[in-house]
């Protein structure tokens, strides 16, 4: 298979993107510089939140300005679309119909690694915004996993770890963290997806095991394949 470059739509959020960097470059099959997959990154951090305007869609439209960043990723060879953030895959089809190549939907290749595991029923860490849209539960309930998603108090401690918390810089509430993951317990959810790229921050800053099915590492590996390269053992 023909090498292909990857593009990168960034600063979604920033911690992230330099995550899924880090991810690629760790998970591909390379014993030289040469070897590692080619990668032009954006690190926008002006594109608009996505949650504020799935919630009032008379905010800021975020789609307008990532598919101006991927016309410039296009222009200097991109030839597939990774973009990390889970929440902006709910304008997936407006973005590849304006991405001028392949957009990787992390979302739907998050539910597959679910189903692949294994897993009946998988809870569900993602911020308001993509739970608003269905897009994560629609996505497992076609690859055949049930998905749990929180109740409303739950749900605002899943949003404060994320923008309090890891988007604000500041350490994760291990505390607030173990009273959401309890929640999951109680509903007997055999693993939990990390639906959020910033809660793959907290994967590493807390050392989660292998109930967590990380998104951020399968749009990595779905990458790295995506561009024909291999993945390491």
């Amino acid at each position: 298979m023909n090498k292909k470059v990857l593009g990168i739509i960034g600063g979604v959020g920033p911690l992230a993107t330099m995550l899924l960097g880090e991810m690629i470059v760790k998970r591909t099959k390379a014993q030289t510089d040469q070897q590692h997959v080619n990668m032009a990154i954006t690190n926008n951090t002006s594109i608009p939140d996505r949650t504020t305007y799935i919630l009032d869609r008379s905010k800021a439209n975020p789609v307008p300005v990532m598919i101006s960043d991927a016309a410039k990723l296009r222009s200097i060879g991109a030839e597939v679309l990774a973009i990390p953030c889970n929440t902006a895959h709910s304008f997936y089809q407006e973005i590849q119909e304006g991405a001028d190549m392949h957009v990787l939907h992390m979302i739907n290749e998050t539910a597959k690694r679910a189903a692949q595991t294994g897993s009946k029923k998988v809870g569900i860490l993602a911020t308001t915004g993509t739970l608003t849209t269905s897009v994560y539960q629609l996505a497992c309930q076609h690859a055949g996993v049930q998905p749990i998603v929180p109740d409303e108090e739950t749900q605002e401690m899943v949003m404060s770890v994320i923008y309090d918390d890891v988007k604000a810089g500041r350490p994760v509430d291990f505390l607030k963290w173990q009273q959401i993951i309890n929640k999951f317990d109680e509903l007997g959810c055999d693993r939990i997806i990390l639906g959020c790229t910033e809660l793959s921050i907290v994967k590493k800053e807390l050392n989660l095991d292998d109930m967590y099915i990380d998104s951020m590492m399968v749009l990595a590996e779905s990458a790295i394949l995506a561009c024909g390269y291999e993945l390491k053992d």
